[in-house]
This record gives structure tokens, sequence and C-alpha cells, in this order.
């Protein structure tokens, strides 16, 4: 009987919207369209009555309260669909997402017509088709996972900056509990936070995609709640636009407005101005999840089902190529159809690429010769790249212009398969596995990524460091790669889909750093411990390409995108594996290590630093 009476619930709502809207088109219908004039008009009374939020002083606002508004002051999008966008593409289906795209017109007519009575319903039809039937889990991971990075990007420097200064902060927003609440405590240190929740069904597993009380939140009555009596925040930041603003503005000792003319202008230089650069960021964003890699706003989501089709066949044909052709050939194939690929650090040598030594000699033989003449076997190159996507070492194979093996802990069988590389498996056991590259390395060259996971953003994670105890012939290679439109790395998707998510991009761009063989007195043959090896192999990428080394594993990627550890239990157990316990990020490491590219590897000082 609850799931009826769910129902029976839902068409009420929705056919008294349907009417209320009827009747708004059709005795508005005509005034849809407002002119610019009209507009300005609208919005005058706020501002003209109020500075702007850019002539707020800052200084000695430690003990004070800020209330501010999210949608439209802390944020400098006008439209909240992108949002409601990225939780159905990434934490629902791409048809959940379609479908929204589909309702976007009926959003944009209630927007239009029935100010902020309309602005309401059309949030609340964007919140039924995003939520309805989402699991809760799903929903709450693509907040923690995916929101945080474009919220970031989208915050208005000012109001970002007065909203800091304060010591407690009280945020008011329109938009569901759960997609903003993770954000804004973990990142802005927002104390209060006043929004509505979405209603759950029975199980309390899956949202309803209904609000459980009225979203439309009156910033005056937030206020007079929330500080008591007589009393007055100290600072009020509001956008202008929705009629409770004057009131609630005349309620603060200090109130700021908040405008978005100039700073939806993308591409000027006053909008620039109002964007928070990354060094300005409450907190480093190293991790986050999913696979857009754009702000999904109407135009650029329809862009994107626009492309899906296209882009499908251009990954099979990018695959194709990639495996078929020899390395040169595979190159300007690849330039042709959007690949490109940039590598310094090579010169051309017995027509193939090899890289420099330290101290500028040219060293890349399979075969030696001892004092007698007679002729050994040279053990191979061990290249060490830091992680960007799974198609790492097929670049730096490419690149190389000759085959070479890369070592992984968790490989699907699709990959495996389309890999036109060699690919052995390590099994998080710290002895196997370095007699597997150690024997790997006595049969050629070997790539191997010491971080042990992905990461996209310009930051280094720990290097582990096991690979410093193998040989001393190391190249460090840094990895740099660009995307316009999918993110080919996820932590809690598919991940045999990653190659083909990378490849779907109208254009991709990899950048090779080769920083030259290794001087001998940098290795563990001259004495050194391999953690410092391994931290010098960190800091030297880092500073090659301008990164930010982190004390930051794979575990702790995990845990914040996934909720897990983030380890894959290999196909066979064996009982010889010894178990690795992680430190904290902020913690000093032994120099003892895990595997090749294990959780376990090592840096100094804590969480993350600067170069």
């Amino acid at each position: 009987m609850v799931l009826p009476t769910v129902l029976l619930r839902i068409a009420v709502r929705w056919l008294l919207s349907c009417y209320t809207a009827a009747k708004k088109l059709r005795n508005y219908g005509f005034l849809l369209y407002k002119s610019p004039a009209a507009v300005a008009r609208s919005q005058q009374s706020p501002a003209a009555a109020y500075p702007g939020v850019d002539k707020c002083p800052l200084q000695g606002r430690a003990g004070q309260t800020v209330v501010f508004d999210v949608e439209n002051t802390l944020l400098r999008s006008p439209s909240l669909f992108p949002f409601f966008m990225l939780v159905a593409f990434e934490g629902g289906s791409v048809l959940r997402a379609f479908l929204l795209l589909l309702c976007y017109p009926l959003v944009w007519a209630f927007t239009r017509c029935g100010a902020a009575r309309g602005s309401q319903m059309g949030l609340c039809l964007m919140a039924f088709v995003t939520f309805c039937g989402l699991r809760k889990r799903d929903a709450e991971t693509a907040a923690r996972a995916v929101l945080p990075k474009f919220f970031l990007e989208d915050l208005h420097l000012h109001a970002y900056e007065a909203v800091m200064s304060a010591g407690r902060k009280v945020a008011v927003t329109t938009l569901p509990r759960v997609m903003v609440e993770w954000f804004l405590r973990e990142y802005l240190g927002v104390d209060d936070i006043v929004s509505a929740d979405l209603d759950l069904f029975a199980g309390g597993g899956r949202f309803t995609g209904l609000f459980s009380t009225n979203n439309a939140v009156k910033k005056s009555r937030v206020v007079k709640e929330l500080v008591g009596g007589d009393a007055k925040p100290d600072l009020g930041l509001a956008g202008g636009s929705d009629p409770d603003d004057h009131l609630f503005l005349s309620l603060c000792k200090e109130a700021y407005v908040v405008t978005k003319e100039v700073s939806t202008k993308v591409g000027t230089s006053s909008a620039a101005a109002r964007v928070v650069p990354r060094k300005r960021y409450p907190k480093p964003l190293v991790f986050h999840d999913g696979r857009l890699a754009f702000l999904p706003s109407p135009s650029a989501t329809l862009a994107l089902f626009l492309w899906l089709p296209f882009s499908v066949l251009l990954s099979i044909i990018r695959i194709v190529t990639a495996m078929a052709a020899p390395s040169g050939l595979a190159i300007f194939l690849g330039a042709c159809i959007g690949n490109h690929l940039r590598v310094n650090g090579l010169h051309l040598t017995d027509n193939r690429y090899v890289p420099q030594r330290g101290g500028g000699e040219e060293s890349h033989g399979t075969q030696a010769s001892d004092e007698g003449g007679r002729s050994r076997r040279q053990r191979g190159v061990l290249y060490v790249c830091n992680h960007r996507t799974l198609l790492d070492p097929v670049v730096l194979s490419i690149s190389l212009g000759k085959p070479l093996t890369a070592v992984t802990y968790s490989l699907s069988k699709v990959s495996e398969i389309l890999s036109p590389i060699s690919t052995v498996r390590l099994c998080r056991d710290r002895e196997r596995d370095g007699a597997t590259m150690h024997r790997l390395l006595g049969e050629g060259d070997l790539a191997v990524c010491p971080e042990g996971t992905t990461c996209r953003e310009p930051y280094l994670l720990r290097f582990s460091p096991l690979f410093a105890e193998l040989t001393d012939e190391i190249a460090p290679v840094g990895m740099e790669s660009e995307v316009t439109m999918f993110y080919g790395t996820t932590a809690g998707g598919y991940k045999w889909m990653d190659p083909f998510f990378f490849l779907m991009n109208p254009r991709t761009m990899y950048r090779l750093h080769f920083l030259g063989r290794v001087p001998r007195e940098a290795t563990c043959a001259s004495g050194r411990s391999s953690r410092d090896v391994a931290n010098d192999m960190q800091r030297r990428l880092a500073d090659k390409m301008g990164f930010e080394c982190t004390t930051l594993t794979r575990r702790d990627k995990y845990l914040v995108l996934a909720g897990n550890d983030g380890v894959v239990v290999p196909p066979v157990p064996s009982p010889s594996v010894v178990p690795v316990v992680v430190p904290p990020a902020s913690a000093h490491v032994s120099a003892d290590g895990g595997g090749g590219g294990g959780s376990s590897s090592t840096s100094e000082g804590g969480g993350w630093q600067r170069h």
C-alpha cells in the first residue's frame, strides 16, 4: 500500500502544478519574453540600494556571522540545470540525463513566466527527473566525488572571499540538501545549512523526487529564526533577483549585492577576474570522479548527445589504428583523427627514439661487451611514470618506437585483450612482485607507475619505493593528458570503459617529458635508500611538469571517491600475501613499501606540499 500512496501523492502534486502553470501561461503567455530593459528595471531596486560585494571589507570579521544565498551569491552560473545534469548523468544514467535535457524547455518556460513561483516549479521539475528512483547512495557519491570540482570552478571570487572572512557561516539554498551539504561543510566550513530535503521511499534507499517541505526558503525568515530576537547578522549577501532579498538585506547590519551580468559573459577579462584561482581553493582539489570534463549547460549537453554516436565510432577507429599501425604511422594517423602527442627530451637514433642519459651519453642497446670482448645481454630500462590514464604505457611505447612491458594491479579483460603491448599483473605481495619485475627487466624494458592509481589534477601521489630496488637503469617520464569532453578514468564506474571514454573525446592531447637516465649516484647503487630514490623521482617529475608532490595514496583516493580502500582481490589468492597497512596521509612513513605501484608508497612531508 505504500507505493500506491506515494504515486498518488506524486500525481496530485503534478496535477496542481500543471494547473497553475496553465493558468499563468494563459494569462501571461504574451509576457514570456521580457526585454533587457524590463529585466534591468525589475532587478534595480536591491542593486541600487546596496553596494556590490567587491566593496565588502574583509578584515576583522573572524567573530562575525554571514548569511548568504548559495545559488544567487556564491555560484556564478545563472542556472542550476548543469548541477542537476551532473547528478543525473554521473549518479543516474545516460537515459536519465537525456530525459532531463528533454524537460529543459518546460523548465525554461516556468522560469520565464512565473518569476519566483515559476523558478520554484522549474526546480521541482528538475529535482523530480533527477532523483525519482535514484539510489541515495549514488546521489551521495555524486555529491562527494563529482560536484565539488564544478562548485569550486563556479565560485564567485568576491562573494567567496566575503564568506570565508566570517567566523560563522549560514548558507541558504533551494537546492536539495543531498547535493550541497558535503561541499559546503567540507570545503567552506559552513556551520548551518538551510535547505529542503527530498522524500525517500519506504525502504529508505531511493528518492521519490519530491521535496519533503516547501523548497522556497525565505531568507528573511531564516535570519529571524537562526539569529533570534532583535539581533541582526553582521553580514548579508544576496543576488537581488529574489523578491525576498530586499527584506532580507534590510535585516543585516551590513549588506552587499552580487550581480551576475558581467560574470556570466564567458571569455571577458571581467569574468576571468571573478573566477577563484586554484591556489585560492580552501583545500586542494586532488581527487574527483565522474566522466564529464565540462560543466553541462543546456547547450553543452545537447552537443554531448549529438556527439555520442560519432564518438563511439571514432573510439573504435582510434583503437584499431593504435593496434595495427607501426608506431611512426600511428603517431601520424592519430594526429589526423584528433589524438595529439608532444614529446620532449628525446632524439632520433637508429630510426627509433632513445632517451638521453643524465650525463649526455647515448646508451640503449640490448648487447654489450665485457673487458674480454665477450657479448653479454644488458638488462632493460625501467621507465618510471606518473599515472594519468590507462593508456600511459601504450603512449610511452609509441613514443619510444619499440615494445615494452607494463605492470599493473587491476586490468579488465577487455583492456588486456585490446592492449597493443604486453601487460603483467601484480599481486600486492612485495617479494613476489619484486621477483616478477626483476625477471621482466631481464627480458626487456619495463614501464611502471609507482603512484599505483591515476590522478587527474596537477598533483603527484606518493611513490612506492620498490622500483628503486630493482635496477639502477631508471628513466623517469612525466605524463600529461588533456581531454575536452570525457575523462578516461573512474573510481566508481566501469573501468573497462576507461580507454573508450578517453578515445571518445573530439580531441585528446598527451605530453611526455623524458628526463633522461638517472645518474648512478642518484640510485640505490650509490647506497641511497629506496625511499630517498622514490622521493627524488617524485620531486624531479613534479618540478619538470609544475605539479605538486603529495603523500596521498591509492587508499586515500578510493576512500574519498568510492568509500572503500581500492584494493582489488587478485584472481588467484595466495597464502603468502602480506597485508599492507597504509598510514594516514599526514604521517611519516618508514622505508618499507608495498608493491610496485601500490598504496604503500612513500614520500616525506604531510598531506601535500608545493614545489
